[in-house]
């Protein structure tokens, strides 16, 4: 299929209708903080939405902040060069949403905290708290960038605009609407963005089927070229997608980022009850396996556009993530408004996770490391402003941290990698908080220490191997027989000659889905290793709140424990 003669870019109706969603997302921040009745000027209000939010907002901005512009698109590249076995992912967000309504959430939701870092505090001790907060702030400082630059690419490729200049105009939209409107705007906010995100899916995925002359042949093709694999049962760790990896490996990357982060966590406090908490779990899973599976199938759709003529190997794109948008303008650039639409729904998922983002660091950073150093309470009016001017610092941080991720690989593998770094330990030491009454802080914090070093280590180890060339993954077959002849003529002049480099690490080469199962195993295995070299905890003395009611029937008869307890003030006394 011949590519486009000229360069397709945004138009004034495509601007206008871009604007026109930043300008909304600033008005909601606007109204929650001088127009709404409840203003944001107390702690509660700002981070919890006065524990009164609704199903509705919640759910969208939940769903908006795990689908990002990483999502969008980043799975349908991921389709187009390496198959559809990530498409199995869907079938462990079902079981993550299980296991947080039964095991993780009804511990938070008992002891209504405001960061779910209170909880290791409240289990171990002030050390073991300030570990996990810390790690969750440098698995937010490591995600926010890819959130941002993903789709300034897009946009980039789009309009012509400098990368870097669009970058720090669209953040400070996000940031100015975060930091004066707090968890309110970012969930109405999040609730437009699910919106302009769901419409520009659908309207790219069924006016690509359409074009194409139906999904019989998006299948057909895909199928001829080897890319429809979805029970790949490989048991070699080394291989990148396997169903196992999928099922298992992703189940522990999804559980870590969904039941144990603030940034859910925040969001499941802020409903009324219980019970309305668990329906927006429910609806969050339902909401990401559709969104998944309908960007999974446009990649599909991309391919079967590009079978005979590949961007990439072309050098008509730079880089695999920008697919979609050149898919986008080559189908639709002469519709008026539409590629505007499609990058308004890109951003609205990136604004959506940045903001989410913001506001949970800026609750952890509160809670758990200003609160502390405060030798005498504040007015609740000096409070808002402290989180306000915490949101602007490591908003400014983020955007500034762009410049690092250029340099990664493909950005689906570069964020689970290095989020690999910190989900595994956090979700070890929750666990290990929860399903373990013999574990000590001692043991979480080694547990913990141990996991982070070591997937550190192998993380950036394996992406600074897959950035010089070093370790390379089988990608399915691209094409360029249809292209035109003056660019395979000029595709000729890129053409290098490969270099013998050297052999990395076997290590390096073990699956990037697998990291978050490692992190949580060392943490485990660590922690109760030390907690028994250094003298475990009596379970009798452990709050049975602190604990996972999955295990509350083997705990000891509370009568028992009362009566130990007991004792041991005598003892004291």
């Amino acid at each position: 299929m011949p590519l486009r003669p000229e360069e397709r870019l945004f138009d004034w109706v495509d601007y206008t209708v871009f604007g026109a969603m930043l300008v909304l997302s600033v008005l909601i921040g606007v109204y929650f903080a001088i127009l709404a009745k409840d203003k944001q000027a107390s702690s509660a209000e700002y981070l919890m939405g006065g524990r009164t939010m609704g199903i509705f907002p919640i759910s969208m901005s939940l769903i908006a902040s795990y689908i990002s512009g990483i999502s969008l698109l980043g799975i349908p590249a991921e389709m187009y060069v390496y198959g559809t076995q990530y498409w199995a992912i869907v079938f462990s967000d079902c079981f993550v949403s299980v296991t947080m309504i039964y095991v993780y959430l009804p511990v938070f939701f008992k002891l209504k905290i405001t960061s779910s870092y209170e909880y290791l505090n409240m289990r171990f001790n002030k050390a073991v708290c300030i570990m996990g907060s810390g790690i969750f702030l440098l698995k937010m400082m490591l995600y926010i960038p890819m959130v941002i630059y993903v789709p300034a690419l897009a946009f980039s490729q789009v309009t012509g605009v400098n990368l870097h200049l669009i970058t720090p105009l669209v953040s400070i939209v996000c940031i100015f609407y975060t930091t004066v409107g707090g968890l309110k705007a970012v969930v109405w906010t999040d609730t437009l963005q699910t919106i302009l995100m769901l419409a520009g899916v659908v309207v790219v995925l069924v006016m690509g089927t359409w074009h194409l002359g139906g999904p019989g042949v998006v299948w057909e093709r895909n199928r001829l070229s080897g890319r429809l694999e979805f029970l790949n049962t490989d048991l070699d760790i080394t291989t990148r997608h396997t169903l196992w990896t999928m099922l298992f490996g992703n189940y522990f990357y999804w559980l870590a980022a969904c039941s144990v982060n603030q940034a859910m966590v925040q969001r499941c406090l802020a409903m009324p009850t219980l019970r309305k908490a668990n329906y927006t779990v429910l609806i969050l899973a339902v909401g990401i396996m559709g969104l998944v599976s309908m960007c999974c199938y446009t990649g599909l759709v991309l391919f079967a556009y590009f079978h005979d003529c590949d961007p990439v190997s072309t050098k008509m794109i730079g880089k695999s993530d920008q697919l979609l948008p050149y898919f986008v303008m080559e189908i639709a650039g002469a519709v008026p408004g539409f590629p505007g639409v499609f990058m308004s729904g890109v951003f609205s998922a990136a604004l959506s996770s940045m903001s989410t983002g913001l506001n949970s660091m800026c609750g952890v950073i509160y809670t758990d490391f200003v609160t502390p150093c405060l030798r005498r309470p504040i007015s609740e009016a000096r409070a808002s402003w402290i989180m306000k001017g915490i949101v602007l610092t490591i908003g400014v941080l983020c955007v500034a941290m762009v410049f690092l991720v250029e340099q990664l690989g493909a950005i689906i593998q570069a964020g689970k990698s290095l989020g690999g770094i910190t989900t595994g330990a956090l979700l070890g030491v929750f666990s290990l908080g929860m399903f373990f009454p013999w574990a000590n802080s001692k043991g979480a914090l080694a547990g913990g220490l141990a996991s982070i070093v070591f997937l550190a280590w192998l993380s950036v180890g394996t992406q600074r191997a897959v950035a010089r060339g070093v370790i390379t993954f089988p990608q399915k077959p691209v094409y360029t027989y249809g292209c035109p002849e003056d660019i395979l003529n000029r595709t000729i002049a890129f053409v290098t000659h490969p270099r013998v480099l050297e052999e990395p690490l076997a290590v390096y080469r073990v699956s990037y889905m697998w990291y978050s199962v490692i992190g949580t195993t060392i943490t485990l295995v660590v922690g109760m290793l030390v907690s028994w070299a250094t003298g475990f905890t009596d379970p009798a003395t452990v709050d049975r709140d602190l604990l996972t009611p999955v295990i509350h029937r083997f705990l000891p008869d509370p009568a028992k424990r009362q009566a130990k307890s007991h004792m041991q003030l005598e003892k004291k006394s």
